[in-house]
């Protein structure tokens, strides 16, 4: 980005280019955000375990595994780019937003928690969005917008959609949880920027946190709550 220069081919493998490279860039030397090497690890993560918890449909249907991988993997990915932007510029772009719940809501028709199956939803998987959403829309309408976004109630409505009701509600635990625990170490912690005298007007990016929540409560199929 600050010398403009054209990057070649062997500089654009993810992780092994940026250890290659020394986190640097090859032509000005400017340092290469941390960012870049982390998404790409994180994304490969996910792609990995997207492919364990299907592998059973790999060696017995390929044509229905080449289906729901591609399916989540795209998903996942647009639900990764969401948060990386939400935790850089503090806004979710409604055309991710959008685009996720499109194929959340797709999903519906196409899948099931055993893998392709088209099949007519239930009036609750239908409902499973807009339940999931509805929290975050009441804060953000409480608020006023201070405590919640509303990008982050749009986003939440594709996550309910994403999967079954059981598994969304203990992401959205996940989420809570991990986003309080993170936000009372920032409290703590950061005293330079003295956000207990600023009455927490600093700005926490929740997507992240709904990211991670959806994610490994999809992964590994999570029931908290026994529903």
């Amino acid at each position: 980005m600050t010398c403009e220069r054209r990057l070649s081919w062997y500089e654009l493998i993810p992780l092994f280019s940026f250890a290659a490279l020394r986190g640097r860039c090859k032509s000005c030397k400017t340092k290469i955000s941390i960012q870049y090497p982390l998404v790409e690890f994180t994304t490969g993560l996910i792609f990995a375990s997207l492919f364990l918890k299907y592998q059973d449909i790999f060696f017995t249907d390929m044509l229905a595994f080449f289906n729901i991988y591609t399916y989540y993997a795209i998903i996942f990915s647009i639900l990764i780019v969401s948060a990386t932007y939400d935790l850089k510029h503090k806004i979710i772009p409604d055309v991710l937003s959008l685009i996720f719940g499109l194929l959340a809501f797709l999903g519906l028709f196409l899948f099931t928690s055993l893998g392709f199956y088209p099949h007519i939803p239930s009036i609750l998987e239908f409902l499973s969005g807009f339940l999931i959403a509805l929290p975050f829309t009441l804060l953000w309408l409480v608020s006023g917008g201070r405590w919640m976004g509303f990008g982050d109630a749009k986003l939440a409505l594709g996550i309910g959609w994403l999967q079954p009701l059981s598994s969304a509600f203990s992401g959205l635990a996940i989420a809570f949880w991990s986003g309080a625990i993170v936000g009372i170490f920032l409290v703590i912690w950061d005293k330079r920027r003295r956000i207990r005298n600023r009455g927490m007007k600093s700005e926490i990016p929740f997507a992240p946190f709904l990211a991670l929540g959806a994610i490994l409560a999809f992964i590994f199929g999570l029931n908290f709550f026994g529903i």
